[in-house]
């Protein structure tokens, strides 16, 4: 099957945020294989732990599979009741991580919850602040969202710093279950109000124009009962 006649059947294969250098697209198989075999060399530190769900841990191939099998069961996953969208993040052409996006009943609420990673051999270069600029941009300008929200461990300074940067508004702290221990989250919000305040500075962070394309057909189907 051609990316077009994809793009005809599942609109989000078509989805493109572009920035000078660096852009999201949409995670075909062959750029899901490049990003599973990147996080399989390494996202952080040992010591460290960033996610929820620690799939970082273990050998290079069962982190690979884990990428795998985590795309590949939500893929689908992109309509009114249930959104998870991800994307893939390419600097100069090559892939450096993936940026994504989730939230339940987008339809009445319009809420999503981003969450990302990059591979550690593309960490400390800004690309974390720039793409999460790039979502909150396609999800404000380009979906008509009304609420972002993140949030980050109070022992991942790089992540909160992304937040912070980016503009989003403290919104409490969480205590969570992180590997068998608890452990507390900062939580961010970005609100339509508060996007129309910031966004300027923004697109400044991303350094260059963001173009998108591909995003219209994604509102309609996100607006679509059959989705």
């Amino acid at each position: 099957m051609t990316t077009e006649a994809l793009t005809r059947i599942w609109p989000a294969a078509g989805l493109r945020v572009r920035a000078g250098d660096l852009e999201l697209r949409w995670i075909d198989d062959t750029l899901l294989v490049e990003l599973a075999e990147l996080a399989g060399r390494g996202v952080h530190a040992e010591s460290t732990m960033p996610f929820a769900f620690p799939w970082t841990r273990g050998s290079a191939t069962q982190v690979a599979h884990r990428v795998l099998d985590y795309q590949w069961r939500n893929r689908s996953a992109l309509g009114p009741d249930r959104l998870v969208l991800e994307l893939g993040v390419l600097w100069n052409g090559r892939p450096v991580g993936i940026q994504g996006a989730s939230g339940s009943d987008w339809s009445v609420l319009r809420e999503v919850e981003t969450g990302s990673w990059l591979g550690r051999e593309f960490q400390g270069r800004g690309i974390g602040a720039r793409m999460r600029a790039m979502i909150l941009h396609l999800f404000f300008e380009g979906l008509d969202a009304e609420n972002v929200t993140s949030a980050a461990y109070l022992d991942n300074p790089a992540s909160n710093a992304v937040s912070r940067k980016t503009g989003y508004e403290q919104d409490g702290i969480v205590r969570v279950a992180r590997e068998g221990q608890a452990a507390m989250q900062h939580r961010y919000r970005m609100t339509r109000e508060r996007w129309a305040a910031v966004r300027e500075a923004n697109a400044a962070l991303v350094g260059a124009p963001i173009e998108m394309s591909g995003v219209a057909p994604v509102a309609e189907h996100l607006r679509s009962d059959r989705a």
